[in-house]
């Protein structure tokens, strides 16, 4: 197992949903396979605050 946590929230009230990546970073979106999709991006989405965020380059594999 590697250890990596994600969560998905349905905040109350409203079609949303929080997803939080094992990294910290947080989303918002209604669609869940859109929110998973951007957890899964991992390292490709911003981070937390004051972290260093990462995009993909074309020397990076393909997801």
């Amino acid at each position: 197992m590697s250890g990596e946590v994600y969560r998905v929230d349905w905040l109350p009230g409203t079609d949303l949903l929080s997803g939080t990546c094992h990294c910290g970073a947080r989303h918002e979106a209604e669609d869940p396979v859109a929110l998973w999709e951007w957890m899964l991006a991992h390292p490709d989405h911003p981070g937390p605050p004051g972290l260093p965020t990462r995009t993909r380059t074309d020397k990076d594999p393909a997801p």
